[in-house]
C-alpha cells in the first residue's frame, strides 16, 4: 500500500525556511517534519531550503550595515571594512620587534 502525498502546509514552509536559515541539516529538517528521507524533503521544500539561509543572511548583513553605518558600533564598523572593504591591520611600531645592531668592538690595533 503507498504512502499518502505529501501535502506541504504554510505552516511546514515556514518552519523549514528558518531551519534552513539557522544552518540546520537536511536530516533534521526532515525529521521534525514529519519526512524520512533529505530527499523528499529536496523535492517538496526546494525553495524554502534554498532561500533560508539567503534571507538570514541578508537580514544579518543590513542589521550590521545599519549598526556599521550608525557610528554608535565601532566594532561593526571595523568588522565591515576588514570583512567587506579588504581592510587589515596596521603593524606599525611593536617594542622588541626590532633587533638592534650587532655589538662590535674594535681593538686598539684597528682591526675588528
Amino acid at each position: 500500500m503507498p504512502r499518502p502525498k505529501l501535502k506541504p502546509t504554510d505552516e511546514n514552509r515556514k518552519m523549514v525556511r528558518m531551519m534552513a536559515a539557522c544552518g540546520i541539516g537536511q536530516e533534521q529538517i526532515a525529521a521534525r517534519i514529519g519526512i524520512r528521507s533529505p530527499k523528499t524533503l529536496r523535492k517538496h521544500y526546494r525553495e524554502e531550503i534554498d532561500r533560508g539561509a539567503t534571507d538570514a543572511n541578508t537580514l544579518v548583513g543590513q542589521a550590521l550595515y545599519r549598526m556599521a553605518t550608525s557610528g554608535e558600533h565601532p566594532a561593526a564598523t571595523i568588522f565591515w571594512l576588514k570583512s567587506r572593504a579588504g581592510w587589515k591591520e596596521n603593524r606599525g611600531f611593536e617594542p622588541g620587534a626590532i633587533q638592534p645592531a650587532p655589538f662590535i668592538v674594535a681593538s686598539e690595533r684597528g682591526g675588528v
